[in-house]
Parts: structure tokens; C-alpha cells; sequence
């Protein structure tokens, strides 16, 4: 028998071979190709990585010079921020200064306004005018209240103002008249002679008359906005 004729003949289909020609071409060729450009594709490779380099190196110093701008930004931030704390404390200091300030002014105020009121009132004729005993004559009328002073009294100012008239009368002998500036004018007449003189400036209780012997009836008048009110409606006697 022939043996020959028992062994089966392997082959590749001619497609498959000519394949693995071009891969096994291109894989001598890549060899061979790299070998030649060796040094090229290490200097490639080189400048590469030198130029990667460079930009880590640019990172870095980049980097570097933000952690030191954020060191910087970071002083600047806590001395901004002592100085805003040194401001608060100055704005609340000033606020405290400004608080006693303010306490003080409506102290003054308080205390101008009291002073007013009083000036005020020591301009309303509500004193009495003698400043010793005397009696009231009750058949005189509401316009005008007589007294019959004791000797060695004086006929003073009821309230603070003005004189603007020293004249003779005809009843009691002479008259003093003083403008309280708000809208009052106080009468005083009796015969002695005047201690003020036109012009003069009184306080309640300043001496306008002294009482003698000879001129003991004393007579007072109070006028309000240019009409006579009773003097015995404001006046306030003690003793």
C-alpha cells in the first residue's frame, strides 16, 4: 500500500497566506523602521517629556505664586479685620460718647425749659403786693384792690417786668405800672414816692413804695389782654 496516499495534505487557503505576509511585512518593517528612526523617536519622545516638563514646571511655579498671593490675600484679610475691630470699638465708643452727649442735652434742656418755666412764671403777678400786714377794703369793686398797709411796710412788685409809667394820681397820689411782657400790666398806687423809675427792671418782691404814716392806702390793679380782672382772683396771700 502507499502510505503517501493514507497522510492527509495540510495547506492554508492562499487569502489566509497572503495575510500573514502583510502582518509579518509590517512587523519587519516596524522593526526595522524603528531601529532606523531610533534616535529620532528618542528625541521625540525626549522633547515630549521636556515639554511636559515645562508645563509641571510652569504648574508649579504658578502654584507656588497663588499659595503665596492666598498667604498674602490671608495677612491682608486678618489686618482688615483688626482694623474693622478697631473701628467697632471707635464707632462704640462714639456711640457711647454720643449717648452721654445726648443724656447731657436733654439734661440742659430739661434743665433750660424748667428755667423758662420759672422765668415764665415769675412773670405772671401772682405774689402779694405788701410785705407787711395790712387790711382789704371790700367796698373798693373787682377792679381794684384797696389796702390799708401798716406803717413801715413796702409795696412791692408782684411779678417780674418792666416799669413803663411813673405818674401822679389823683386818688392816692401816684401810680407805677409794669408790663409782665405777656400780656399783664400790675397798677400800684399809693401817696408815697417811688423808689423805681421809668424803664426799670423788677423782680417779684422789688421795693416800689414804702408805707409811712401819711400814705398807708395802697391801691392795686391788674389788667390781662387790655381789660381790668379782679387782683384778688391772682393773687396768692400768705401769712
Amino acid at each position: 500500500m502507499d502510505t503517501d496516499a493514507d497522510v492527509k495534505q495540510l495547506g492554508l487557503p492562499p487569502w489566509l497566506t497572503r495575510g500573514l505576509i502583510i502582518v509579518l511585512c509590517v512587523v519587519v518593517g516596524a522593526v526595522i523602521g524603528y531601529f532606523i528612526n531610533e534616535d529620532k523617536i528618542r528625541q521625540f519622545v525626549n522633547r515630549k517629556s521636556d515639554a511636559q516638563q515645562v508645563v509641571i514646571d510652569t504648574l508649579e511655579g504658578d502654584r507656588e505664586k497663588l499659595e503665596e498671593e492666598k498667604k498674602e490675600l490671608q495677612a491682608q484679610i486678618q489686618e482688615l479685620e483688626g482694623t474693622i475691630g478697631e473701628l467697632e470699638n471707635e464707632v462704640e465708643n462714639l456711640n457711647s460718647q454720643i449717648a452721654v452727649l445726648s443724656d447731657t442735652v436733654n439734661q440742659k434742656t430739661e434743665s433750660e425749659n424748667a428755667l423758662l418755666a420759672q422765668i415764665e412764671s415769675q412773670k405772671i403777678p401772682t405774689e402779694y403786693p405788701l410785705t407787711g400786714s395790712a387790711t382789704l377794703d371790700e367796698g373798693a369793686g373787682t377792679d381794684i384792690s384797696v389796702f390799708t398797709a401798716s406803717e413801715g411796710s413796702t409795696i412791692v412788685a408782684t411779678a417780674a417786668g418792666t416799669v413803663t409809667a411813673v405818674n401822679d394820681d389823683g386818688e392816692f397820689g401816684h401810680n407805677v405800672w409794669i408790663d409782665h411782657g405777656n400780656g399783664y400790666i400790675t397798677i400800684y398806687r399809693n401817696g408815697g414816692n417811688a423808689i423805681v423809675r421809668l424803664g426799670d427792671e423788677v423782680v417779684p418782691g422789688t421795693a416800689i413804695f414804702v408805707i409811712g404814716s401819711k400814705n398807708t392806702k395802697f391801691g392795686y390793679q391788674i389788667i390781662k389782654d387790655d381789660a381790668y380782672i379782679n387782683p384778688m382772683d391772682m393773687l396768692s396771700i400768705n401769712g
